[in-house]
C-alpha cells in the first residue's frame, strides 16, 4: 500500500489515539459513537478498581462487546495499567490485522501526558508497538459543566472518580490538564462561558470539534502526535495567554497574565498567597525567590487549591531563558464579581513582588536568611 504525499511514511499503519475525559458517561458515549460510525476502529477502555488491585478492561467495536476482563495489577494505577495491559493488548489487537484504527479510552480523570509519553516510547522503532503509529490524544467536555467542575471546589472522591485510594486532587485540576495537554478537544454542550474557559486553556496548536457527530477516527488518524509540542503544553513555562478568536457576548470567562522579571519576596509571597492563589480560578506558570536564586518554582492551582513545588535549575528547566515570574489565571463570572477577584490578584501579585532595591544587591542581603518556604519547596541547594 504506497500513501499520499501528504501523508506520513507509516500512513498505512494501524493509527493509535488516546481519549479522556472527567465525565464517564461522556467518555463511553465518545468511545460507543467512534465504534458505531466507523467499522474498522476498535476502543480498548480502562476502569481501575484500586480497591481490588485490578482494572477492568473493556473492548469493543461495531460488532459489540469483544472482550471484557478483569486483570490484576502490581500496582492499581495508570501508569501501570499502560505498561501491564494496555501496551500488550495493542500490540495483540494490531496484529490481528482486523482493526485500522485503536482508541485507548483511559480511566476517567486521568492526565493524558504521561500515558502519551509511554506510547510514543513504545511505538518508536524496534518497541512492542512499531506496528501502530501514535495519531492524537483527544478529550471530551460537556460545555454546561465547564465552569462549574473547572472553578468549584468538588474533589475526584467526591464524584467517585479517584483513581487511588489516596486521590484527593480536585476536579479543576484534572479537567484543566486534559484540556492544555490533548491535541484535540471535542465539546458536547453549547454553553458561551464553558466554550470560552475551553479555549483560554487549550493549547495553541490544538484543534477543538464541536459535537461528537463531527468526530470520527479518520480525523485522529490524520494527526501524528508530536511528543515535543506535547510536552510544552504540559510545562508551567508553556501557559499561554488565553487567546480566543471571537468572545461570545454571552461568554462570562477571563485571563489575565501575571508577569514580571522580579522575584517574589519570599515572606510577602506566604502573607498574600490566599488572595493570589484561592478562588475560583485556574492559575498556572512558574516563578522564583530571591533566596533560590537558580530555582524556577512551578505554580498550579485550581478548585480552590494551589501547588507550589521546585522544578529544578533555571538552566536545566528552561535553558538560557531569564529568570521570569509569569502566572496565567483563568476564571469566569459576572463583570462585577469578575472585577473584583481581578484587582484582588492583581494587588496581591504587585505586593508579594520584591522591590527593585530587594533584589538590587544581586541578592547578597538573601544569603543565610531563613528559608520560609522550604516546607512547600522542599531543601534549597547549597
Amino acid at each position: 500500500m504506497h500513501s499520499r504525499p501528504d501523508q506520513p511514511a507509516n500512513a498505512h499503519l494501524p493509527a493509535l489515539s488516546v481519549l479522556v475525559s472527567t465525565d464517564p458517561v461522556l467518555r463511553d458515549t465518545t468511545a460507543a459513537s467512534l465504534t458505531l460510525t466507523s467499522p474498522g476502529a476498535v476502543v480498548v477502555r480502562h476502569d481501575l478498581l484500586p480497591d481490588d488491585g485490578a482494572l477492568r478492561r473493556v473492548v469493543v467495536d461495531s460488532t459489540g462487546v469483544v472482550e471484557d476482563v478483569t486483570v490484576e495489577l502490581e500496582h492499581a494505577c495508570v501508569s501501570c495499567s499502560v505498561r501491564e495491559d494496555a501496551v500488550p493488548t495493542l500490540a495483540r489487537l494490531a496484529e490481528t490485522g482486523r482493526w485500522t484504527d485503536l482508541v485507548l479510552a483511559l480511566p476517567v480523570t486521568a492526565e493524558p501526558l504521561p500515558v502519551a509519553r509511554a506510547l510514543a516510547t513504545y511505538t518508536a522503532h524496534g518497541e512492542v508497538l512499531e506496528s501502530v503509529r501514535f495519531t492524537a490524544t483527544t478529550a471530551v467536555v460537556d460545555l454546561d459543566r465547564v465552569e462549574s467542575d473547572l472553578l468549584g471546589n468538588d474533589l475526584v472522591d467526591e464524584r467517585g472518580l479517584a483513581l487511588t485510594d489516596d486521590d484527593e486532587r480536585p476536579l479543576g485540576e484534572a479537567l484543566a490538564a486534559q484540556l492544555e495537554q490533548v491535541d484535540v478537544v471535542v465539546t458536547t454542550g453549547d454553553d458561551p462561558t464553558g466554550a470560552g474557559l475551553v479555549d483560554r486553556l487549550r493549547a495553541g496548536d490544538s484543534q477543538r470539534i464541536d459535537g461528537l457527530h463531527e468526530l470520527d477516527v479518520a480525523q485522529l488518524a490524520a494527526r501524528s502526535h508530536d511528543t515535543v509540542a506535547a510536552e510544552g503544553r504540559a510545562h508551567p513555562l508553556g501557559a499561554r495567554g488565553g487567546r480566543q478568536a471571537a468572545k461570545d457576548p454571552q461568554d462570562r470567562s477571563w485571563s489575565l497574565l501575571l508577569k514580571s522579571r522580579r522575584p517574589f519576596h519570599p515572606e510577602r509571597l506566604l502573607e498574600q498567597i490566599e488572595h493570589l492563589g484561592t478562588g475560583p480560578v485556574r492559575s498556572r506558570g512558574v516563578f522564583h525567590v530571591p533566596d533560590r536564586p537558580d530555582s524556577v518554582c512551578l505554580w498550579d492551582g485550581a478548585g480552590g487549591a494551589l501547588c507550589v513545588a521546585d522544578l529544578g535549575t533555571w538552566q536545566e528547566v528552561a535553558g538560557n531563558r531569564p529568570p521570569v515570574t509569569r502566572i496565567l489565571v483563568v476564571g469566569a463570572g459576572d463583570p462585577d464579581e469578575s472585577r473584583m477577584i481581578r484587582d484582588r490578584i492583581l494587588d496581591a501579585f504587585g505586593e508579594a513582588l520584591a522591590t527593585g532595591e530587594e533584589v538590587g544587591d544581586g541578592g547578597l542581603r538573601w544569603l543565610g536568611s531563613e528559608d520560609v518556604l522550604e516546607p512547600w519547596l522542599g531543601a534549597r541547594a547549597l
